[in-house]
């Protein structure tokens, strides 16, 4: 006890001098944080809670909506929608009551009853109620729904109601003050506050959006209400969070007030939602593959696919070039393509700065506008499986497709499916069986005899580009080509 004692004696100046020097000079000052009381007097009575009723439960599905899915390949397991159920997938024997009802929460755009929230707060919903501030309850008309974004407009029947005003989002910048009012777990106009952390995130669930991340409070029915800045004015539409627990983790997602806005006007005009389209498929680019593609670091977005007939392919673009620029807007990665090219509006010539085998080139392309469902193979008369043919130096074994994998896997033309991965150059590259190998080096493979013909023009100690099918979807892979072994 002594020892602790002198240790205090020594050590109380330096904390003395420490805090006197924050409150002379420091950056946090008690004057220096918000006062929010004004403001949230001032904008609370633009927010509404919403509840709805839907009389069907919904299914369990693999969009990120409803329920956890069935495979967590693609999901990650920490991601959750704020009114997924428990963890568990749902199975028939749990009893559901027949009337199921939601929480969230909104906020009006015009006096005369028009109303922003999440999809997901309506999803289902065979009724839907709007209360505000003086308690004042409306029931509401679904105007129109944009699951892709989760974006939904509501109309009441009411008039001179307050106006949410919208800000930019374009402006935030991290570290900037924000907060939310909404109905967490039912408690009406809950106030919670923080910062931006990071502008631009692109979940898994809607590529089309550049999220806004922050550190406020947003649980189960903040959904669907504003974001607001210090001015009083809406910058985004909290809609999701990062969870482990189901609950608060310290990192939450608000749709851009930009993006939110764009959509809902579209609704009201027209009752659903347009996006450009360029017709292509990307993929990250990793340090190999900038090696590979002559970039200085990774960057952009790598072509994996042209669709056939899209506006990619009418303007010239190819399988490996990599997009580093849309209409001036540099892409740090390929997340940052599909939002971009979402917000075009159909018609548009859309500038593109690629690099192809190397050298930077600029591309314009007339943005076409994305279709509902991606077109769908034809069926083919099915074929004998052909026997596998096995290449001992790359270490797979390869063999042509029949009609029926080729379907399967949405390869049109040209293609070898891989039956077996050994260890070695394709196994270190990430190659599995199963997949369908259709580029190597930049050339097309369509027959054993074609692949047999470039592999053996790769040179040792080379890293290629190989282009597979994998479930579907295209992906490049870099492949070291081993020396050659004596003997």
């Amino acid at each position: 006890m002594q020892s602790v004692a002198r240790l205090a004696r020594c050590l109380g100046p330096l904390i003395l001098l420490a805090v006197s020097a924050c409150e002379r000079g420091g950056t946090v000052q008690p004057g220096a944080y918000p006062d929010f009381a004004d403001l949230v007097e001032r904008v609370s009575p633009a927010v509404v809670n919403i509840s709805t009723v839907a009389t069907e439960v919904q299914a369990p599905d693999q969009d990120g909506h409803g329920a956890v899915p069935e495979s967590f390949d693609e999901v990650p397991d920490w991601f959750r929608r704020f009114f997924d159920p428990p963890s568990e997938p749902i199975s028939p024997e749990d009893v559901y009551p027949p009337e199921q009802q939601s929480l969230g929460s909104g906020f009006i755009l015009s006096d005369d009853g028009y109303i922003l929230t999440n999809y997901h707060v309506i999803r289902g919903a065979s009724e839907i109620i709007v209360r505000l501030l003086d308690r004042r309850q409306f029931a509401a008309e679904l105007i129109g729904s944009d699951e892709a974004s989760d974006l939904a407009l509501l109309r009441i029947e009411a008039q001179d109601l307050p106006v949410a005003r919208l800000g930019g989002s374009l402006d935030l910048r991290p570290g900037q003050w924000v907060l939310a009012i909404g109905s967490p777990f039912g408690f009406d106009y809950s106030v919670t506050a923080g910062i931006v952390s990071a502008k631009g995130r692109a979940l898994a669930t809607e590529q089309y959006v550049p999220f806004i991340q922050t550190d406020v409070a947003i649980n189960p029915g903040n959904s669907g209400g504003p974001l607001f800045n210090l001015a009083g004015e809406v910058v985004g539409v909290n809609s999701q969070i990062y969870s482990q627990s189901g609950g608060y983790q310290g990192v939450s997602f608000a749709i851009p007030i930009d993006v939110a806005a764009k959509v809902a006007r579209q609704l009201r005009e027209t009752g659903t939602v347009t996006r450009g389209w360029l017709g292509v498929v990307v993929q990250e680019v990793d340090r190999d593959l900038a090696q590979q593609f002559g970039l200085d670091k990774p960057e952009g977005a790598l072509i994996a696919r042209v669709l056939p007939e899209s506006p990619a392919a009418r303007a010239g673009l190819r399988e490996g070039d990599v997009i580093l620029r849309y209409n001036g807007e540099p892409l740090p990665s390929s997340s940052s393509l599909p939002h971009l090219v979402g917000v075009t509006d159909p018609g548009e010539v859309a500038t593109l700065d690629v690099v192809r085998g190397g050298r930077r080139q600029r591309i314009d392309v007339d943005v076409g506008t994305l279709r509902a469902e991606p077109t769908a193979l034809a069926a083919a008369t099915p074929t004998p499986t052909p026997r596998p043919t096995p290449h001992r130096t790359l270490g797979m074994a390869l063999r042509a497709l029949t009609a029926d994998e080729r379907r399967e896997a949405q390869v049109v033309n040209g293609g070898l499916m891989i039956t077996s991965v050994t260890d070695g150059p394709a196994a270190r590259a990430g190659i599995r069986a199963g997949d369908v190998l259709l580029q190597i080096g930049g050339q097309q493979v369509d027959s054993l005899d074609r692949f047999t013909e470039v592999a053996g023009r790769l040179t040792p100690g080379q890293t290629v580009a190989v282009l597979v099918q994998r479930r579907g979807a295209p992906l490049f892979l870099a492949l070291d080509v081993p020396a050659p072994v004596p003997g």
